[in-house]
């Protein structure tokens, strides 16, 4: 398996939702079926199915997490300095060369991206156009609604 690049950050978030699956999520479902199991008939109860239904979730996610656990590569963003050069896990102050607006994102994993907070996939159009560009460079964005042109004016590893 390939690894996955990740800031500790999300890393600790992907190993606590696991932790939570297995000793929280886990017990209270199977402890749900043994409820419904309880109730009698098998073959119309809901209850039952729905509990069923929530434990293949539960283990089919437990799953994709043990494999992508110990898969992660973790970066800190602390340690890494590229001189100003936008690579993963770094900090990216824009300027959006049509509108004047300023933005700030971090480029994280696919697991941890969340636009709200300003954390960018590594694997999304804008972060794509960031790679590898140094502050002062203006990076073309090509998106679903077309072409946006962003200067880059602060790199930081934070």
């Amino acid at each position: 398996m390939r690894s996955i690049p990740i800031t500790a950050r999300g890393a600790d978030k992907l190993r606590a939702e696991l932790q939570r699956l297995r000793s929280v999520d886990r017990p209270s479902v199977i402890l749900a079926i043994k409820e419904a199991r309880e109730k009698g008939d098998l073959t119309e109860n809901a209850e039952y199915e729905s509990a069923r239904e929530r434990q293949g979730f539960i283990e089919g996610r437990i799953q994709e997490l043990e494999g992508k656990v110990s898969a992660l590569q973790i970066i800190d963003p602390v340690t890494v300095d590229a001189g100003g050069r936008v690579v993963f896990s770094a900090t990216v102050e824009l300027e959006d060369q049509k509108s004047g607006e300023v933005v700030t994102y971090q480029i994280v994993g696919d697991d941890e991206a969340d636009a709200k907070e300003g954390r960018i996939s590594v694997s999304s159009p804008i972060a794509r156009a960031l790679i590898g560009k140094n502050e002062g460079d203006i990076a073309t964005v090509v998106a679903p609604a077309g072409e946006h042109e962003y200067a880059i004016i602060n790199v930081s590893y934070i």
